[in-house]
């Protein structure tokens, strides 16, 4: 069958790392001659800008991207095209990374572990219109639904109780009185079913809750 250009699924590859944007147009466009890679970026606001001049049909889009993230770039495209289609590619495998990248609009969620044929079938798949979840992911993201969710300042605490404040400097830092963020502590130790702070912290950074600065 000949492929057109008009019926070609034009791809935008967003990741920080070159060597990773060179592996994926090697991979994509290795005996695929539906799928043509119109245009890299290498953050987050790079890639709304050459989405924007590119209109491609799928962007692939990592969530850990300096300056603005996945997830904010994901909300700023989809906010001037409702149906912009992206998919997800990450290294990022939390319960809460997946919801937030749905929440946001993207179409589809892989891991960079996946191999090339499912990477491809997902790249088809999203092109078309359908969402993309592996059975592995999805899991997870029935995990996400079914947990109970943080607050915003309970997620604020969350941050500091991961750097290893106490409850007085969590109290300061936020401007809260240290009963208070006892509270929160609380809490968190209850929705996260964590038996102390350092647990808290594991389950916390596993399930994508929060994550360590680079």
């Amino acid at each position: 069958m000949t492929t057109t250009p008009s019926s070609r699924i034009r791809l935008l590859i967003v990741d920080d790392h070159p060597v990773v944007r060179d592996g994926l147009v090697s991979i994509l466009h290795e005996g695929e001659p539906d799928l043509e890679v119109v245009g890299e970026a290498g953050d987050g606001k790079a890639a709304v800008a050459a989405w924007r001049n590119l209109r491609p049909t799928v962007t692939i889009m990592d969530l850990q991207l300096p300056g603005q993230t996945g997830v904010e770039a994901i909300k700023a495209i989809r906010r001037e095209d409702p149906d912009a289609r992206v998919l997800v590619l990450t290294t990022f495998d939390g319960d809460a990374d997946i919801q937030r990248a749905l929440e946001a609009g993207a179409r589809g969620y892989l891991l960079k572990s996946v191999r090339r044929a499912i990477l491809i079938e997902a790249v088809r798949a999203v092109a078309s219109g359908q969402r993309y979840l592996p059975p592995a992911t999805a899991a997870r993201l029935v995990e996400a639904m079914e947990a109970e969710r943080l607050t915003a300042r309970e997620l604020d605490v969350l941050r500091l109780l991961a750097q290893g404040e106490r409850n007085r400097e969590i109290a300061e830092t936020l401007g809260l009185a240290e009963p208070t963020v006892k509270i929160h502590v609380n809490n968190l130790l209850r929705k996260l079913q964590a038996k102390d702070r350092t647990e808290a912290t594991v389950i916390a950074l596993k399930r994508g809750l929060i994550h360590l600065e680079t």
